[in-house]
């Protein structure tokens, strides 16, 4: 359903139940409005519970085996990642030929939409009617508003990217006036989920553990990982508004907190990194989840399976025989196949990242000791049990992790202080952890006398390589305008993105930096107005 169906069944929900208590004596049990739902504790916590598999969250959610996952959409927009099932899915093809408009696409679009305002209504409520819940202790009120509002401001901030200026709605609908909203500038909006996380980090008593650790709920370092990466985003185009500071100050936060740190590589008797034991596979076997994932999206079979390791071999593997067991998976589908001209962004001698088994895989050997190639395809996302036994995985995928965290700081800090001992440290960390033939002490070194643009650019780098898993890149080219033009060798040179051709030959216009808003809703509002060039 969309925004505008959820309100308006809300308001009629509300309406008839109001109607009704004119001549009933007790309020109605089989329809119930908002300020009878709130009137115990376990109804301010559920109405939070709720939010947790909506709204931003579904994006690493929702999706299947042929369609990919909502969250790799923006990666195929870049046009590095192909999905082999394409063809059986249109709206990849339009964003990767860059021929999506609000027709071809609205179905799609329009899902996203939908999901992001269903979550923002929900979070309204709750925001409304949690600190009058009666019996609710002020901590738990000040915890549940917390979240609702690090919810609502996460799906603001899918919205304010990939729309632009989007109706700004911070109150539950409960009439009928004023119902159609017109666009809300960018910067409004942006102001916003700033307020609402800043409330979350300082106000809320939040947990200040990892979310592991937690329950699964959201932590302080979650919520100031989110606001560090808002601020870092508001402060480049279109937006412009100079938050480098603040995003530094942020991601310091979770930095200094010590509730994470980067999952270590572990080494042979000669000093060698054990690749079976890189720090890359102890992520993949979920072994450092606590420390390296700020915000993990929970999977648990029976209930919410993860699809994800049906991504990790392409569809020509489909129940194929290897020489560690055969592959039990109805189907596989490469649906977020890096193209060359990605893979060509790392060194393939020094960055264990690319090596085989590591983020990617793309060699196996069949029961009969033959060699097998296939396209680069994630192994960071392979389960063993679920690849040759069980079919099913509740493997946990990062929405943040802490190498974002660091990168983070190390641009931000970069921007507002300028290339300081600080900032190369948190940059060194990343490559370091890569770059397993090289000496940490080397790498700083070379980075320490670069001017601000030319550190920066280094660190845009490690984003395209070290988040590739995040869904960062889109966004990154967003802000900053620029395309990543990859060359042999692991070389990255960062052109203007507009007048640039992608990898399938189609060029960049100013208006394929927002996506249009979708038809359905336009029919239905008459407030809103489309992105230029739809």
């Amino acid at each position: 359903m969309n925004y505008l169906s959820n309100r308006l069944a809300l308001l009629l929900l509300t309406l008839v139940t109001f109607s009704c208590s004119d001549f009933l004596e007790e309020a109605p049990r089989d329809e119930i409005s908002l300020n009878q739902f709130f009137t115990e504790p376990a109804h301010a916590e559920n109405s939070v519970n709720a939010l947790y598999r909506d709204g931003a969250p579904a994006m690493w959610m929702n999706g299947g085996v042929y369609s990919g996952r909502q969250i790799m959409y923006p990666s195929y927009l870049t046009g590095f990642f192909d999905n082999e099932y394409k063809g059986q899915e249109p709206f990849i093809q339009f964003a990767q030929q860059l021929t999506l408009n609000p027709i071809n696409s609205d179905g799609f679009i329009n899902g996203i939409w939908s999901q992001m305002y269903r979550e923002i209504g929900r979070a309204n409520n709750a925001i409304k009617y949690i600190p009058t819940t009666p019996g609710l202790s002020q901590a738990d009120s000040d915890r549940l508003l917390g979240e609702a509002r690090f919810f609502r401001a996460w799906s603001y901030f899918f919205l304010v990217r990939f729309f632009g200026d989007v109706p700004l709605i911070v109150e539950p609908y409960e009439s009928l006036e004023n119902i159609y909203r017109a666009r809300t500038s960018a910067a409004e909006v942006y102001a916003q989920i700033v307020a609402d996380l800043e409330f979350a980090v300082n106000d809320a008593g939040l947990s200040t553990s990892n979310m592991v650790t937690n329950g699964y709920r959201v932590t302080q370092p979650a919520a100031a990982t989110l606001l560090a990466d808002v601020q870092l985003t508001r402060s480049g185009l279109p937006v412009q508004e100079d938050s480098y500071a603040a995003a530094a100050a942020a991601a310091r936060r979770v930095i200094n907190g010590g509730s994470h740190s980067l999952a270590e590589n572990s080494y042979t008797a000669s000093g060698e990194v054990d690749l079976p034991n890189s720090a890359y596979n102890k992520i993949r076997r979920q072994e450092a989840v606590a420390q390296e994932f700020v915000y993990p999206i929970e999977f648990t079979i029976g209930i919410s399976n993860s699809g994800y390791s049906e991504y990790s071999y392409p569809v020509t593997l489909t129940r194929a025989r290897t020489s560690e067991g055969d592959i039990s998976f109805t189907i596989n589908n490469g649906a977020y196949q890096p193209r060359d001209e990605f893979i060509r962004g790392y060194d393939q001698e020094e960055d264990l990242r690319i090596q085989n088994r590591q983020f990617f895989h793309f060699m196996l050997t069949d029961t009969a000791g033959k060699v097998v190639e296939f396209p680069y395809t994630p192994y960071i996302w392979h389960d063993d049990n679920a690849v040759f036994s069980t079919g099913q995985s509740e493997l946990e995928v990062a929405a943040y992790s802490y190498p974002e965290v660091l990168l983070i700081a190390a641009e931000a800090i970069a921007r507002s202080e300028g290339v300081t001992a600080e900032a190369v440290d948190y940059l060194t960390q990343v490559r370091s952890r890569a770059y397993y033939k090289q000496d940490g002490d080397e790498i700083s070194g070379a980075l320490a006398g670069l001017s601000v643009q030319d550190f920066v650019e280094e660190v845009w780098k490690e984003r395209f390589r070290e988040l590739v898993f995040n869904f960062k890149l889109w966004f990154d080219m967003q802000r900053t305008r620029t395309y990543p033009l990859t060359q042999e060798g692991g070389e990255i040179d960062f052109v203007p993105l507009v007048g640039q051709r992608n990898t399938w030959g189609q060029t960049f216009e100013e208006r394929h930096l927002l996506l249009p808003l979708p038809q359905q809703e336009l029919q239905r509002n008459g407030e809103l107005l489309q992105n230029t060039g739809y």
